[in-house]
């Protein structure tokens, strides 16, 4: 084999399905960055990737399921949450990871999301957040800030987006960060916390959806990138009411939540299945 013919290894190929690239994501798009650090955090984290699956819904971000050489379920739109949650309570030994976006797990998979937080799942979840529904056509999401325009808000976006790591925090999650895709480092070592984190555990990314949302507020790839350097604070365990989108005051990043609390199968077991009963059953 000759030099310029010599295949090249990428250090993610034994986890991606290279027959199905190139990937549909646009150019400029941030959705890679935030596949490839999900990827490498799985392998740093030392997890049995043999017992791992990816979970997603409908959307952009929903793709990566389709690209990841694991177990996976691209699963119906808003569904992920219950799709994972089944998985793990039919399986507890499994490590089950939501790798979708803010449209699936926030507007129709809202209600999921809550009490998936609520009773403690223990679950990854990494929402990459584009401020928009990018597969669709760019309408107005629930995470799209004040004043921004989209194909159906082209005055600008009368309503204030969610604070999602807000939700998750009062929700009951275990774990809750927030990064961008020019934070790679730090989004790479939160994903490998969270999928450590025993519980409902929540990763916020921002990522630039070019084509569609950036198209329409005049900002270009770049100038998302520029905005993610530019207007970001790092503020590791910053109180989650402080962590509105707000870019003309600064959006804050970092871990804000860490902590440890009985998840649903703890409360399971000790609830319905007490050591007692199991007397009884070998018993009988």
């Amino acid at each position: 084999m000759t030099a310029t013919n010599k295949q090249i290894h990428h250090p993610l190929d034994d986890l991606l399905r290279t027959d199905r690239i190139p990937h549909i994501w646009c150019p400029g798009c941030g959705i890679g960055t935030a596949f490839a650090s999900c990827l490498t955090a799985m392998k740093a984290s030392g997890i049995d990737l043999d017992k791992t699956v990816m979970v997603s819904g409908i959307g952009c971000t929903a793709r990566g399921a389709g690209y990841v050489m694991l177990d996976s379920y691209h699963t119906t739109h808003g569904r992920a949450i219950p799709f994972a949650t089944g998985l793990k309570l039919a399986n507890p030994e499994l490590n089950v990871v939501v790798f979708s976006g803010d449209g699936d797990l926030f507007a129709i998979g809202g209600n999921h999301f809550i009490h998936g937080a609520r009773r403690n799942v223990d679950i990854t979840v990494v929402c990459v957040n584009n401020l928009n529904y990018g597969m669709t056509g760019g309408q107005v999401a629930a995470t799209t800030p004040l004043n921004y325009k989209t194909t159906t808000t082209p005055a600008g976006n009368p309503d204030g987006p969610f604070n999602l790591p807000l939700m998750a925090y009062a929700s009951g999650a275990t774990y809750v960060s927030r990064w961008t895709i020019l934070h790679t480092r730090d989004m790479t070592e939160s994903i490998k916390d969270a999928l450590l984190n025993r519980g409902f555990a929540f990763v916020e990314i921002l990522s630039p959806c070019p084509v569609n949302f950036g198209r329409r507020n005049k900002e270009n790839a770049l100038d998302s990138l520029r905005l993610y350097q530019e207007k970001t604070i790092i503020k590791n365990d910053a109180h989650p009411t402080e962590l509105d989108i707000d870019f003309d005051r600064g959006v804050i990043l970092g871990k804000f939540v860490d902590i440890e609390r009985p998840t649903c199968i703890d409360r399971y077991d000790s609830t319905c299945r007490p050591p007692e009963l199991f007397e009884e059953e070998k018993a009988a």
